[in-house]
């Protein structure tokens, strides 16, 4: 077995004090940030270590190679960019402080999403469309190492899926701008030129996000290939679970627990770490 030991911050020190406590047999830098250790998972103290430092960790067996990914899931919103959308659009609204309270309180599963998200739409009724050209332009920020990440599971022939509870607007020009093979996120109506308040068609909520993860694993090409998925809230959730590999990225507490690792203080190039190469 292997421990991945990742930060921004991973130094010297730090290396040679993994290398005392695990006993470790084999040793290799994963290029800036990032150590790959062999060593027995039963190894104590480890969590602990690294949670003071700052460091993520993860136990991956020596079988999973980089080259068996077929398919990379990920959430759109605080997961593959910095920001929440919608909180930003509410912006230009002058009412991020009331839609961004129902956001948080649906990531971290106290509201059902379909409702929180008819809520927080309602509340944009009346909004130039014209703002979310601003959005996407003046506030949206892909999270650090995501092309990386796209990169390297692209070299390797993976597919890659964004399947956001958010919408069209942005994730097809993410699309189109990371060369991201399949979408699924929301429609906003439009009236007008202004948006109505409503979505357009059905829903796009955690079973509809599981459901494109769901349908796409079992085509022929990716027979034999490992999925993975990547998300930071409750609506993830069933999408994660459908994943053989999960990670919950600087996400909350009830993905974290669930999730086969955590990536909390690196970017998302981290996640091309948590495989053999």
């Amino acid at each position: 077995m292997y421990l991945i030991v990742q930060s921004p911050h991973l130094n010297d020190a730090d290396i040679s004090a993994l290398a005392a406590l695990t006993d470790a047999t084999e040793y290799a830098q994963l290029g800036a940030g990032a150590v790959r250790l062999r060593a027995h998972p039963s190894t104590p103290g480890i969590a602990l270590f690294c949670a003071a430092r700052n460091l993520d960790f993860a136990w991956v067996p020596e079988q999973r190679q980089l080259a068996s990914v077929g398919l990379v899931a990920m959430d759109m919103d605080s997961t593959l960019i910095t920001i929440e959308c919608i909180d930003e659009i509410a912006d230009m609204q002058g009412i991020k402080p009331q839609v961004a309270a129902i956001t948080a309180s649906a990531m971290r599963g106290e509201i059902d999403f379909a409702e929180s998200l008819r809520r927080r739409v309602g509340l944009l009724a009346g909004l130039d469309v014209a703002a979310l050209q601003r959005v996407y332009d003046e506030r949206l920020r892909l999270s650090p190492g995501a092309e990386a990440m796209l990169a390297a599971f692209r070299a390797v022939g993976a597919q890659s899926l964004l399947v956001s509870g958010g919408f069209t607007f942005f994730t097809e020009r993410l699309k189109e701008r990371l060369g991201v093979d399949h979408t699924v996120s929301n429609v906003l109506e439009v009236e007008s030129g202004k948006l109505s308040g409503r979505i357009s068609g059905p829903i796009v909520d955690a079973s509809v996000k599981a459901e494109a993860l769901r349908r796409l694993s079992a085509t022929p090409a990716m027979q034999g290939k490992l999925t993975v998925g990547i998300g930071d809230g409750a609506n993830d959730l069933p999408m994660l679970a459908v994943a053989d590999v999960s990670v919950a990225y600087h996400a909350k507490p009830v993905v974290r627990e669930k999730t086969t690792h955590q990536v909390d203080y690196c970017g998302l190039d981290a996640v091309i770490n948590l495989f053999v190469r």
